[in-house]
C-alpha cells in the first residue's frame, strides 16, 4: 500500500543560466511539474514547488568569455530572462531562486563539510585533461572523441550518446576539446571524489528492487543500465575560480563541481522560502520528494543525488522521479546551436494571450516514455478542433442557451421531470462523467498527464453529447421544466470543467469560473470535488454574462505559415556553405575624412522596453560613458528587452536626433545583418568601459 504523506516537496530541474528557454525545456520538466503541483493544491495538500537557475560550471565561464563579460553579469542576464519567461508563461513556482545566492553557498558548503567529516570522500591526485589554449581543465562533457565500443566519433567524455556506454575521458580515442578544438593534454591535479562504487549494493536494493514497479519504465531502464555497467568514483571538485569554494584550508582555487552543487540548490531554495521550517520539507519521513526532470538529468537525480543524500545521512530520498524524454521539432532534434527551436519568450510575443493553447498541445504530445514531435500544423489542428471545437464550444453553448431562455440565471432543478428518457440519459451521462473524473485523477496521481488531460477533455465531449441528445433549444416552448433540467445539469458540467481544467489550462479555468460567477466558494468546492471525484454541486442563483466571451479563437493559417517560414530560414542559413552570395554588395568608397566624422562608441544598456504600437522598435536607455541617452532600435524581432539589459552595444553617438513614434532617438545601435535577415549586436569579446571609442 502506498504511504500517506503529510506534505510534498516538488522540484523542477534547475535550468542552466546560459540561454533562453525553449519548448523542449517546458515539455520536459516544467509543464509536467506545474500540472502536478496545481493538482495537489486543488486537493488542499501541503506542497512546495521549488526551482532556480543553475549558474556555475565551465559552460558559464566559456559563455561569459565569449560575450566579454564577467560570469556573474552573464548569469544575471539569463537568470532574469528565464525567471521573467517562467512568470510570463504562468509556471507557478513557490520560489525561483539561483545558485549564486549566499544561502546556497552556505548550504552547499555545509553539505560538503558534513560528508567530508564522515570520511566518505576520497582525496586523490590524478591526471586530467587540460586545454592549454584556453587555460582550463575540461569537464567530461567538454571532451569528445571516438567511442572505444561503437566507434562513434562524437562521444562525450562521460558517455557515448550513440551506444549509451558510460565512459571516462581517458577511454576516448583521439580526444579533443570542444572549447578550442585542440587535443587536450594531461596535467596532474588534486581533487576530492565521491565513491559512487561503494553505493552500488544500496542502489540495487533501494532503486532496482524498491522502485521497479512505481517508477516510469524509461527512468528505471536507464538507471538499471547505469548500475549494471558498474559505477565509478566521481570528482566533486574543479580547478576554477567560478563556483562554490571548497570549504577546506588547503583547497584554494578549487570549487564544488557543478553536478554536486546544483541539486543542493533545491534545498537552499527551500531555506529561502520556508526559513526555520525548511527541514520538515527535506528531513521529515512524512514528506514526499518528487523530482521533475528531462531525460538528460535522470542519472543525476536517480543515482548521484540520492547517494549524496544517503551519505549526508539526515535527508529523505526521492519517492519518484517522473522524467520525460526529448521533444523534437518538425521531425528534427531541437538544437540551440542551429537555432532550430521554438523559444518560449518568442512564442509569448508572437501568440499573445495563448499560454493555455501551448500548454494544451505540449501536454497532448508530452514525451512521457519516448521522444515525441512538435509541429506547427499539429499545434493549429489541436487548438482549432479540440480547444475551440470541443471545450470552448461546449462552454459557450451552455452560457448562450441559459442567457437566452432563462434571462442569464442558471435555472434551479425542477421538482419533477416526467420524461423518463431525459432522466435515463442524465443517469448515463452522470455515470460516464464520474468514471471520467476518476480516470483523470488516477492518471494525475500516476504522472500520466497526457491521459489525464484527455480525460478532462472527455468531460467537455460528454457535455456536448448531452446537449446534442437532449436538444434543449427544441423543448423550451413546450416544456420549460425539462429545458431547465437539461441546462442546470449542463451548467454542472461547465462548473466541473472550471476546476478540472485548472492543472492543465489555468487561465481557461479562471475565465470559466469568472463567467459563471462561481468563485466565492471555489476552494471548498475544489477540495470536495477532488477528494470525492464527483460532479460539483451547483449553488443556486448563478448569473451568466449577457454576452459570453469565447474561451478560444482559431489559429489562422497565416500565423502558422510565418512560424514555418522562420524555421526554414534558420535551417537554410545553417545549411548553405557559401553565405557570401546573399550578402549585400559593397557600398561606394569613402575617404578617411568621411570616416573620421563618425563617433562610434561602446555603450551599456541600462534599461529596455518595447515601444507601444510597434513590433520592431525597442526603447533603450544607454550609458555612453559621457551621458545616458534614449535610443530607439529596430531589433524587437531579434532580441527581447530582458536579453539586452546589462549588455554592451556599439553605437553611432553623433547621429542627429530623430523622432519616431513620438520618442526622440539620440543615436543608432549598430548591428550586423545575416543573409537570412536576422540582426545581431556588434560586441567586443573583451569587457570595454562605456565611452570607449572605435577608430
Amino acid at each position: 500500500m502506498p504511504k500517506n504523506f503529510k506534505r510534498t516537496t516538488v522540484t523542477a530541474a534547475l535550468p542552466y543560466a546560459n540561454g533562453p528557454l525553449h519548448i523542449g525545456h517546458i515539455a520536459g520538466a516544467y509543464l509536467p511539474s506545474d500540472i502536478y503541483v496545481r493538482y495537489l493544491r486543488l486537493k488542499g495538500e501541503d506542497v512546495i514547488y521549488v526551482c532556480g537557475s543553475d549558474e556555475h560550471g565551465v559552460a558559464i565561464q566559456i559563455g561569459a568569455r565569449k560575450e566579454g563579460v564577467p560570469p556573474k553579469q552573464f548569469v544575471d542576464k539569463y537568470h532574469e530572462l528565464m525567471k521573467n519567461t517562467f512568470e510570463a508563461f504562468g509556471i507557478s513556482f513557490d520560489i525561483y531562486s539561483r545558485t549564486t545566492h549566499p544561502v546556497h553557498y552556505q548550504t552547499a558548503q555545509e553539505f560538503f563539510t558534513t560528508i567530508h567529516q564522515s570520511g566518505i570522500f576520497r582525496e586523490e591526485v590524478s591526471e586530467q585533461y587540460y586545454d592549454e589554449q584556453e587555460g582550463l581543465f575540461l569537464a567530461d562533457r567538454y571532451i569528445v572523441g571516438t567511442c572505444p565500443v561503437c566507434g562513434y566519433d562524437r562521444a562525450y567524455g562521460d558517455q557515448c550518446e550513440k551506444c549509451g556506454t558510460s565512459l571516462s575521458p581517458k577511454q576516448l580515442i583521439n580526444p579533443r576539446s570542444t572549447v578550442s578544438g585542440n587535443p587536450p593534454v594531461l596535467k596532474p591535479t588534486r581533487h576530492w571524489y565521491f565513491p559512487l562504487d561503494e553505493y552500488e549494493d544500496w542502489l540495487r536494493e533501494w532503486l532496482l528492487k524498491g522502485h521497479a514497479h512505481d517508477w516510469k519504465t524509461n527512468v528505471y531502464g536507464q538507471c538499471k543500465s547505469w548500475i549494471e555497467q558498474g559505477l565509478q568514483a566521481r570528482s566533486i571538485t574543479r580547478d576554477m575560480d567560478w563556483g562554490v569554494p571548497v570549504p577546506l584550508p588547503d583547497a584554494k582555487g578549487k570549487v564544488l563541481y557543478v553536478w554536486f552543487d546544483a541539486p543542493i540548490g533545491y534545498i537552499s531554495a527551500t531555506k529561502e522560502l520556508k526559513g526555520s521550517e525548511w527541514e520538515k520539507y527535506w528531513k521529515d519521513p512524512d514528506t514526499r520528494l518528487i523530482h521533475f526532470i528531462g531525460k538528460d538529468n535522470i542519472v543525476f537525480h536517480c543515482i548521484i543525488f540520492p547517494c549524496m543524500l544517503k551519505a549526508e545521512g539526515s535527508y529523505i530520498l526521492p519517492d519518484n522521479v517522473p522524467a520525460n524524454e526529448f521533444l523534437n521539432l518538425e521531425g528534427d532534434k531541437i538544437s540551440t546551436s542551429r537555432n532550430h527551436a521554438v523559444w518560449l519568450h518568442e512564442y509569448l510575443r508572437d501568440f499573445p494571450g495563448r499560454r493555455d493553447e501551448l500548454r494544451y498541445v505540449l501536454t497532448s504530445i508530452a514525451p512521457e516514455t519516448k521522444d515525441s514531435d512538435f509541429t506547427w500544423k499539429d499545434y493549429q489542428q489541436r487548438v482549432n478542433s479540440e480547444l475551440v471545437g470541443i471545450l470552448g464550444n461546449f462552454v459557450n453553448r451552455v452560457l448562450v442557451l441559459i442567457a437566452k431562455y432563462f434571462n442569464h440565471v442558471v435555472p434551479a432543478l425542477p421538482a419533477i421531470v416526467a420524461e423518463q428518457r431525459i432522466m435515463q440519459l442524465w443517469q448515463n451521462t452522470e455515470e460516464e462523467l464520474n468514471r471520467t473524473l476518476a480516470e483523470m485523477v488516477k492518471a494525475l496521481e500516476e504522472f500520466r498527464f497526457r491521459e489525464a488531460q484527455f480525460q478532462m477533455m472527455n468531460l467537455a465531449r460528454a457535455g456536448n453529447k448531452w446537449l446534442a441528445d437532449t436538444e434543449p433549444w427544441k423543448r423550451y416552448a413546450d416544456d420549460k421544466a425539462v429545458t431547465a433540467f437539461i441546462l442546470h445539469q449542463a451548467m454542472r458540467i461547465v462548473a466541473t470543467l472550471g476546476f478540472a481544467c485548472e492543472p492543465f489550462l489555468p487561465d481557461t479555468a479562471k475565465r470559466i469560473q469568472r463567467q459563471i460567477n462561481f468563485l466565492s466558494n471555489a476552494n471548498n468546492e475544489a477540495v470536495s470535488f477532488w477528494k470525492n471525484s464527483r460532479l460539483l454541486a451547483l449553488q443556486q442563483n448563478i448569473m451568466v454574462p449577457e454576452k459570453a466571451d469565447l474561451l478560444f479563437t482559431p489559429v489562422p493559417d497565416e500565423q502558422i505559415e510565418t512560424q514555418l517560414e522562420r524555421l526554414k530560414k534558420k535551417e537554410k542559413t545553417m545549411d548553405e556553405p557559401n553565405q557570401q552570395t546573399k550578402l549585400k554588395p559593397l557600398k561606394p568608397q569613402i575617404s578617411i575624412d568621411d570616416f573620421a566624422k563618425l563617433d562610434i562608441r561602446i555603450g551599456k544598456v541600462i534599461s529596455a522596453e518595447r515601444v507601444e504600437k510597434s513590433d520592431k522598435l525597442l526603447k533603450l536607455v544607454v550609458d555612453t560613458g559621457i551621458d545616458k541617452r534614449t535610443i530607439l532600435s529596430g531589433i524587437a524581432r531579434h532580441y527581447s528587452p530582458e536579453e539586452l539589459v546589462g549588455r554592451q552595444v556599439t553605437l553611432l553617438a553623433n547621429l542627429a536626433p530623430r523622432k519616431m513614434m513620438g520618442i526622440e532617438s539620440q543615436g543608432m545601435i549598430l548591428t550586423a545583418e545575416n543573409p537570412d535577415g536576422t540582426l545581431r549586436l556588434i560586441q567586443s569579446a573583451d569587457e570595454i568601459s562605456p565611452g570607449a571609442t572605435i577608430s
